[in-house]
C-alpha cells in the first residue's frame, strides 16, 4: 500500500473523530476545566461573602489555586506556578500575616458586614460583563503563529522582563520590600506602646 493511499484511508477517520468533537461531546480535560472553574468561582463568592476574615483568607487560597490549575489544563505552566508562587505563597501568606500582626478577630467580625451590598453586587456584575467584553473584543480576531515562540511563553516572558521591564521591576521590589519593612516597624511601636501603658 502506498503512502498516498494509506492517507486516503486515513483521511474519513480523522474526519470523523474531528466531526464528532463539539459542543454537546466534551473531552475530558474540557469537562475538569469546568468543575475547577464552578469551584474556583464558589471559593470566590464565598471569599467575599463570608464574615470571618481568616476563612476569607482560607477561601481565596481555594480560589487562587483553582486559577493555577485552569492555567495547567490550558498548558500555560508558567503562569500557573507565577500564580501559585506569588499569589498563593506570597499574598496570601502576607495577608494571614498581616491578620495575625494586627490582632484581628478569628470569629465573626461585625465591621466585615456591610448594608451596601446590593450596590456592590450591581458594581461587580458590572465590572466583569465590562472585563468580559473587554477581553473578547480584544482578541477576537488574534492570530498566533504557532512557528515561533508565543507571545506568553517563558522564553518571550523573561526577555521582555529582564531587557525593557528592568527599572519597573526593581522599583516594584523595593517598594514591596519598603511595605513589610513599614509593617514590622508598625507592629513593633504598638507593642511597645501597649507594654507602656501596661507598667
Amino acid at each position: 500500500m502506498s503512502l498516498a493511499a494509506a492517507t486516503a484511508l486515513a483521511a474519513p477517520a480523522t474526519t470523523t473523530a474531528a466531526g464528532n468533537h463539539g459542543f454537546l461531546s466534551p473531552t475530558g480535560v474540557e469537562i475538569t476545566f469546568l468543575l475547577v472553574g464552578l469551584v474556583t468561582f464558589g471559593a470566590a463568592i464565598v471569599t467575599v461573602t463570608t464574615r470571618q476574615l481568616v476563612h476569607a483568607a482560607l477561601w481565596l487560597v481555594v480560589a487562587l489555586g483553582g486559577l493555577a490549575v485552569e492555567y495547567l489544563l490550558l498548558t500555560a505552566e508558567f503562569i500557573a506556578w507565577v500564580q501559585v508562587l506569588i499569589y498563593v505563597g506570597s499574598v496570601v501568606v502576607l495577608l494571614l500575616f498581616g491578620l495575625m500582626l494586627t490582632r484581628a478577630p478569628i470569629g465573626r467580625s461585625p465591621d466585615a458586614d456591610s448594608g451596601n451590598r446590593w450596590a456592590a453586587l450591581t458594581v461587580a456584575l458590572a465590572a466583569a460583563a465590562a472585563l468580559v467584553w473587554v477581553v473578547v473584543d480584544a482578541f477576537r480576531t488574534t492570530w498566533v503563529d504557532l512557528a515561533g515562540p508565543a507571545s506568553g511563553s517563558t522564553e518571550v516572558t523573561g526577555a521582555s522582563l529582564f531587557q525593557n521591564w528592568v527599572l519597573p521591576f526593581e522599583a516594584l521590589s523595593v517598594l514591596l520590600l519598603a511595605a513589610l519593612v513599614g509593617a514590622i516597624v508598625l507592629s513593633r511601636k504598638a507593642k511597645s506602646a501597649e507594654k507602656e501603658e501596661a507598667r
